[in-house]
């Protein structure tokens, strides 16, 4: 199976499962695991932080970062398809009792003047905006790279009206690479940065939150209030530590073949796609003769495996574990199901 579904579906690499096996590993809660300690340490020197937590899940970064950052009754600005508003079960709602105001983006990516145009004005009647919470790369977005630019004037904003900034970098890597900018100079206008481990640089659990001292404290205390205080974690840091040293530089091949992807489908009759918006590893497509399930289901009975996520729209993501020989064979398969399955005339 070519597996295009998500990123987050790779494997441990041989390698990777033989630092796994030899970790030292203590009580987490305790803060006796050397592992999960010098994991933390790392990343936060490499974002250019004071400190860092490590937690089972991206989802559970981002929502113990709104925690960090209000209280309940409180509003948070979103765009419009983040992850954290789109993707995570209602947790703003539910954890935090925050309100959720969204801007429309393009493509995932908002601007200063968006946000400034989105806030209340001072009163009473209002919810008080605490948090503005940006996603890069934007998943929605089909791995749309938010620039360091926009983000800047959009902190120049939220330091003028006294607001958190926090960014879900699940796949920051990916953005960091394909613009060449630094994690750290990315990561430098945030209060709060989520980044992941499990999807991109292959590792098979864990995401980490990086901050102030002060805030990071915090959030070990909301991390053990949902649950997430672990104990010998050090068996699975040990992964996410062995990608960070080894994987990152190869997020490159995972570009170079999703645009090859987006280069060869874009060919096919009955394929809408520019493969100029491809900018990571996240390829999304549209298809304009049978329903985006129906075809995803066709592929799948050829051994390609992608994601419907609207009526006519599919998302493919390279990863880890597909090679350049395999990406290209997705678009012959493509070709194959809908040329047996011709468009009907009306």
């Amino acid at each position: 199976m070519i597996d295009l579904r998500s990123d987050t579906i790779t494997q441990p690499t041989p390698a990777m499962r033989e630092a796994i096996a030899h970790a030292p590993v203590g009580d987490d809660v305790f803060g006796d695991d050397p592992t999960v300690n010098e994991l933390e340490a790392y990343v936060a020197r490499l974002l250019g932080k004071a400190a860092a937590v490590y937690m089972p899940s991206g989802t559970m970064t981002n929502e113990v970062a709104l925690r960090v950052h209000t209280e309940p009754g409180d509003e948070i600005i979103l765009e419009s398809e983040a992850h954290i508003y789109y993707y995570e079960g209602g947790g703003p709602a539910a954890l935090s009792g925050v309100m959720c105001k969204l801007i429309k983006g393009r493509k995932g990516i908002f601007t200063a003047e968006d946000l400034t145009r989105s806030l209340w004005p001072e009163d009473f009647h209002f919810p008080k905006t605490k948090l503005v919470c940006l996603e890069n790369t934007h998943n929605r977005g089909g791995g749309r790279i938010f620039p360091l630019s926009t983000i800047e004037e959009i902190a120049q904003v939220c330091r003028e009206h006294d607001l958190r900034l926090h960014l879900d970098g699940a796949r920051l890597w990916n953005a960091c690479l394909a613009a060449s900018i630094s994690e750290s100079t990315y990561a430098a206008p945030f209060d709060t940065v989520s980044v992941c481990f499990s999807k991109g640089l292959g590792a098979p659990i864990g995401s980490a939150l990086v901050g102030s001292k002060e805030h990071i404290h915090r959030a070990r205390r909301f991390r053990k209030l949902l649950g997430g205080g672990m104990r010998q974690a050090g068996m699975i840091a040990a992964g996410a530590l062995y990608a960070l040293r080894h994987h990152r530089n190869r997020l490159q091949d995972d570009h170079i073949n999703a645009k090859l992807l987006a280069e060869g489908i874009a060919q096919i009759e009955g394929i809408d796609i520019d493969p100029d918006d491809v900018q990571t590893n996240i390829v999304v497509f549209h298809t304009q003769t049978m329903p985006a399930q129906t075809l995803a289901q066709q592929l799948g009975e050829q051994g390609v495996a992608v994601l419907a996520v609207g009526p006519n729209s599919l998302r493919a993501v390279t990863n880890l574990m597909v090679n350049r020989e395999q990406i290209q064979q997705v678009p012959v398969r493509v070709e194959s199901v809908l040329r047996s399955h011709p468009a009907k005339v009306s």
